[in-house]
């Protein structure tokens, strides 16, 4: 989830030269699908614990929230060679305020307090967009290395119409005047010879559009 408020289971792509690993926000990517359709409980998910949660109850409570943790975890990962067990990267975001935890209820990922986690703990440059349209990406992209965009979590299903926009983080490591490709934490896995929409998915603009909320947070360059 995003808000503006104040091994099997990575897989490389391109991102100019550079190689930009894939994570799912949970930790089966393969297992992802079976997810989606709720035929899977997040408790038997069998490689919860590479998450860094402390058990399987705390898995269950974060994993579902964490798609900007994911997106960290792959910039991190292209940036440094150091994979970041994902729950670990939400904790330390904690204090910044980047969620905020009721019990069960768990809001965010916020992003002025994201920014601020990630330039402080983890030497990131980021910047917030707001109001951005689609036709805009491939200049930011010239500008920024990364971009975390507000997407309707539907477009995993490029050919569905979403109710609504935003809602999901993916990130984005190439746009053009053609098509916007990114990595969705969310994305189905290619199953029975049909492609999945997980590493490297790619959509025109005109559908990235039909999802994308018009804002996110841009990773800097250097």
């Amino acid at each position: 989830m995003d808000s503006i408020q104040d091994g099997p289971h990575a897989r490389a792509a391109s991102n100019a030269g550079a190689a930009v690993p894939y994570f799912c926000q949970w930790e089966s990517a393969h297992l992802a699908g079976a997810i989606i359709r709720r035929e899977l409980d997040l408790k038997d998910d069998p490689a919860w614990a590479g998450s860094g949660a402390a058990d399987v109850d705390e898995y269950a409570r974060w994993a579902s929230h964490v798609c900007g943790m994911a997106c960290l975890k792959m910039v991190l990962a292209a940036r440094t060679g150091r994979v970041h067990p994902t729950l670990a990267l939400a904790r330390g975001s904690l204090p910044y305020g980047a969620y905020t935890v009721d019990g069960d209820d768990i809001k965010g990922m916020i992003y002025a307090p994201f920014v601020r986690y990630v330039e402080e703990v983890h030497g990131l440059r980021a910047r917030v967009h707001v109001d951005l349209a689609t036709a805009a990406l491939p200049a930011l992209l010239d500008e920024a290395e990364f971009f975390m965009a507000s997407v309707h979590p539907s477009i995993r299903w490029p050919d569905q119409l979403p109710p609504k926009k935003g809602g999901h983080l993916v990130l984005v490591t190439r746009a053009s005047a053609d098509e916007i490709v990114f990595h969705n934490p969310s994305g189905e896995p290619a199953v029975d010879g049909r492609p999945g929409t997980q590493a490297d998915a790619r959509a025109a603009l005109a559908v990235f559009d039909r999802h994308f909320a018009g804002r996110g947070v841009a990773i800097l360059r250097g």
